[in-house]
């Protein structure tokens, strides 16, 4: 039992660490706010697949938004820590009830996509709109959603070839 929650915990701290990663090595520069899109979204989704939703939540969020603060993007820290959070945890809870049920995983996956774009352009959205006004807030949606969408397909690629090397490494998978 030890052995597992420490396999957990290591899943875990790699995910975060991809999410890290995955967000800042490739930035394709949006206008009105000035972010980016980038395939970190891809890692959050995972996030929510291959971990608990506690889990899912800190390693999305802290995985996201050490982005931010290493891209020097502070007032988003915890604006992203709350959103990539709150996708990866929702996530989780809706691949673990897809799993329980019998239903398919590779949908339960895109699922867990839509529902990162979701958090993602309306979260985004929701907070810049103090930040940079209604229409400048509105400027970003396109660039999250095809941010989201690029994430969610990513994600529905890697999961059939990490979905095994994950359930060898930790004993069972999700």
């Amino acid at each position: 039992m030890k052995d597992r929650k420490i396999k957990r915990m290591v899943l875990a701290a790699v995910l975060a660490a991809l999410c890290c990663v995955a967000t800042m090595s490739v930035r394709i520069p949006t206008p009105g706010t000035g972010g980016y899109i980038h395939p970190g979204d891809a890692i959050v989704i995972l996030c929510g697949v291959f971990l608990d939703p506690t889990a899912a939540l800190l390693a999305a969020g802290i995985g996201s938004c050490m982005a931010d603060l290493l891209g020097g993007y502070f007032i988003y820290v915890p604006i992203t820590f709350l959103i990539k959070g709150l996708a990866a945890f929702l996530g989780s809870i809706l691949y673990r009830k897809a799993a329980a049920a019998g239903r398919s995983l590779h949908l339960a996956v895109a699922l867990c996509g839509v529902i990162d774009m979701v958090m993602v352009a309306g979260g985004y959205c929701f907070c810049e709109s103090f930040l940079y006004g209604v229409a400048g807030a509105f400027a970003s949606v396109p660039a999250n959603l095809v941010q989201g969408a690029s994430g969610l397909l990513i994600a529905w690629l890697l999961y059939p070839l990490v979905y095994r090397p994950v359930e060898l490494a930790i004993g069972e998978a999700g």
